[in-house]
């Protein structure tokens, strides 16, 4: 066996480990967060007086789930407790939910469900930004990291639509990510890799699929008569994402570095197979890959560092798969972005030694009993964030890959939508 096939075993022993780690800790970080969230921030969200507006569901046929089954649970739970017949949308890859999520509103919707991956979830609450209207969750991707997050019953879809349309509501904040694009020069040194990736197929296709040796382009494919039958004029539901000011969503986790090459590596196959554990496969491809150096500038106090790290990211909420906890004091509801640059040396070593911390501040120890370390994480807090690194570096929202670039934005909107939670 080669090294990389030991390298492997090792990570998926180690994704196992944290697993257990994480259904232990469980319980304790419920409790705490059930200290720090007022209870006026929920309110029923049942059929009332004033919430007359049928639900409307936003949903990704390519997940795989049975539309035609997911419509009658929807129906027959709206019918029960009093609400409207639902509006039923669904997404196409030139327009992956934002465009179906403002009709519902235009509709009078008094709930817009997002029933597909991550990249729906971005989609629809990209749509309801701003607005009193709440997102439903009825997860059907391989992370569903935002439904982890709110501890939504996943194994139970019945439940899900339930909480989905009769469920509390509650504020939570939303990130906003932004990345300048590549010069020509830096533009050219990535042009042609299969891992290359551009806003406009992270957005238009759930999966966030790379489109492969295009970079800043839309994805065409390379049988001319196909193009022509592919290619979608601007003005038939394309997102705005060529514009260089345009914003992505993200409610979870934003990031470059290992993260996003992660994402980027991740076979669809071994997706549908594995579900999230995927992720830890292809992430073994990247555990030497090399490191981002990068200059890193807080709004709000004005301070600016170096850092050397794997990987940088941005947090509204602190929750992986597999129930590891990586940001312990992130609240998706405290007006915070939690920053965190993440570094290892010492090959496999660092990358065992960074569990073992990520491992101990989910169990809540903060000072780390080992004096020599090869893995570490430094946390930050801001309101705002710019990172500008030396060389393109691979960037995604919540799973979705927006693409390569050099220098990052990202914000976080206090209070900028409302779920629906259990």
């Amino acid at each position: 066996m080669g090294w990389e096939g030991i390298v492997a075993i090792v990570a998926l022993v180690l994704a196992l480990a944290a697993l257990v780690v994480g259904l232990v800790t469980y319980r304790a970080l419920a409790a705490r967060r059930s200290r720090t969230t007022p209870i006026e921030e929920f309110s029923s969200a049942g059929a009332t007086d004033e919430e007359v507006g049928p639900p409307a569901v936003v949903f990704n046929p390519s997940k795989g789930a049975d539309a035609d089954s997911v419509r009658r649970i929807v129906a027959e739970t709206a019918s029960d407790v009093g609400l409207p017949e639902p509006l039923w949308f669904e997404t196409t890859v030139e327009d992956p939910g934002l465009g179906q999520t403002r009709e519902a509103l235009a509709r009078g919707a008094s709930v817009v469900v997002a029933a597909g991956g991550d990249g729906t979830v971005r989609a629809v609450a990209e749509g309801l930004a701003g607005t009193r209207v709440p997102m439903g969750l009825l997860p059907l991707g391989t992370g569903n990291l935002l439904a982890r997050n709110l501890e939504l019953p996943l194994g139970n879809q019945r439940e899900l639509v339930a909480t989905a349309l009769t469920g509390r509501n509650r504020t939570m904040d939303l990130g906003w990510l932004r990345t300048e694009p590549l010069g020509p020069d830096e533009a050219a040194r990535v042009e042609g890799r299969a891992d290359a990736s551009t806003a406009r197929s992270a957005d238009r296709d759930d999966t966030a699929e790379a489109a492969e040796g295009t970079v800043n382009d839309p994805a065409i494919p390379a049988d001319p008569e196909q193009a022509a039958r592919e290619i979608v004029p601007p003005d038939a539901g394309a997102l705005p994402d060529d514009d260089p000011e345009k914003e992505h969503v993200f409610l979870v986790i934003g990031g470059l570095g290992f993260d996003a090459a992660m994402v980027a590596g991740a076979d669809d196959q071994l997706k549908a197979k594995l579900g999230w554990m995927a992720y830890f496969v292809a992430g073994v491809q990247h555990l030497t890959g090399r490191k981002i150096h990068a200059t890193v500038e807080y709004g709000d106090s004005g301070r600016r560092e170096e850092v050397t790290a794997r990987t940088i990211l941005f947090a509204n909420v602190g929750r992986l798969p597999g129930g590891v906890v990586l940001f312990p004091d992130a609240q998706l509801d405290d007006g915070w972005l939690d920053i965190a640059a993440i570094d290892t040396r010492g090959g496999i070593i660092g990358w065992v030694d960074l569990l073992r911390k990520v491992t101990l501040q989910g169990l809540g120890v903060r000072k780390d009993p080992v004096p020599l370390n090869t893995g570490s994480i430094e946390f930050r807090r801001s309101h705002e964030v710019v990172v500008r690194t030396e060389e393109p570096e691979h960037v995604q929202v919540d799973g979705d890959l927006v693409g390569f670039a050099r220098t990052i934005y990202a914000r976080v909107e206090k209070g900028g939508l409302i779920v629906r939670t259990a």
